[in-house]
């Protein structure tokens, strides 16, 4: 099975990957992808760093991790990001394979606006997990709730230290950080 790990990443962090890794060896995933979308649907004119930025931001965080990859599907296709394109997409480049997707509280309490909701269970295999401060997820259409390690880490104030000038060390890989500033993003909160 092959786990889809989605979202912004504006930037990507140590809490999305301590997340995903842990995640990954509770299912048994064989690989999870990190896939960055390219628009958000529910968040439009909400991204800060170009597209292109927050894939090689992710390609960066996982480069030489086993296990974990970068998955360009939503993020090479113009317009919105719909779920239910993404997995029809993906089970026609990958015929017969498993796709299990994860989604945090945040996102599953957002299901219910997804587009073509009812299709996405024979598409694909959905699980939530927990998120600090957050209800525990809860949808029909969840196979499962995972209880993820509690990590206080957001790319908003990932964000904000940036355009302040503070240290993001320790908080995102250190390749995220070097790129980071040798693109000069989120300075004076820009991408």
């Amino acid at each position: 099975m092959i786990g889809l790990f989605g979202g912004s990443f504006d930037p990507i962090h140590v809490g999305h990957l301590i997340i995903g890794r842990s995640i990954a060896e509770a299912l048994g995933l064989a690989e999870l992808r990190f896939m960055p979308t390219g628009e958000q649907p529910l968040k439009r004119g909400r991204h800060v760093a170009d597209v292109r930025h927050r894939v090689a931001m992710v390609a960066a965080a996982v480069a030489g991790e086993p296990g974990l990859a970068v998955e360009r599907i939503e993020s090479d296709r113009p317009g919105p990001s719909y779920t239910v394109d993404t997995l029809r997409a993906l089970r026609a480049r990958e015929p017969g394979q498993q796709f299990v997707v994860l989604l945090g509280a945040d996102a599953a309490a957002e299901l219910h606006q997804w587009r073509e909701v009812d299709s996405l269970a024979g598409l694909a295999r959905f699980v939530g997990f927990t998120r600090a401060g957050a209800p525990r997820p809860s949808h029909p259409l969840l196979h499962d709730v995972v209880d993820a390690p509690a990590v206080e880490i957001s790319s908003t104030a990932i964000r904000q230290r940036v355009a302040a000038g503070r240290s993001i060390r320790y908080l995102v890989p250190d390749a995220v950080a070097a790129y980071i500033a040798a693109q000069g993003l989120y300075r004076n909160g820009q991408g």
